[in-house]
């Protein structure tokens, strides 16, 4: 979460995830969405998504949302994907944690 973020954005963040069309149909084009795979989400914070490298070579992360702000946020976003019917498992607020996923398919997203 970046300094400024709100409710609204974990609300709209969630539907999009949930509805994104990011999923191959049976001719292979990204027509089907988390929802109509019946997917599962794994949801976790990343602060240093928000970094800064414009300058010299150290990462700057001061765009990123105080922990206070920004794990209510955290949890927003995983309820309101659980609204959609989404199973989301979730990691561990601000821990360094070791995980380990199966990347299918050449697709990464970032979403604003």
């Amino acid at each position: 979460m970046a300094r400024g973020d709100d409710g609204s954005g974990a609300d709209r963040l969630a539907a999009k995830v949930a509805q994104l069309r990011i999923f191959e149909n049976d001719e292979g084009r990204f027509d089907r969405s988390l929802l109509d795979v019946h997917g599962e989400a794994l949801v976790v914070s990343q602060f240093t998504l928000i970094a800064d490298t414009a300058k010299g070579n150290r990462p700057s992360f001061g765009d990123a949302a105080p922990p206070e702000e920004a794990e209510p946020l955290y949890e927003a976003f995983c309820e309101a994907l659980r609204g959609f019917g989404v199973d989301v498992a979730t990691g561990s607020f601000g821990a360094r944690m070791a995980v380990e996923i199966v990347n299918d398919g050449p697709v990464t997203i970032v979403l604003e």
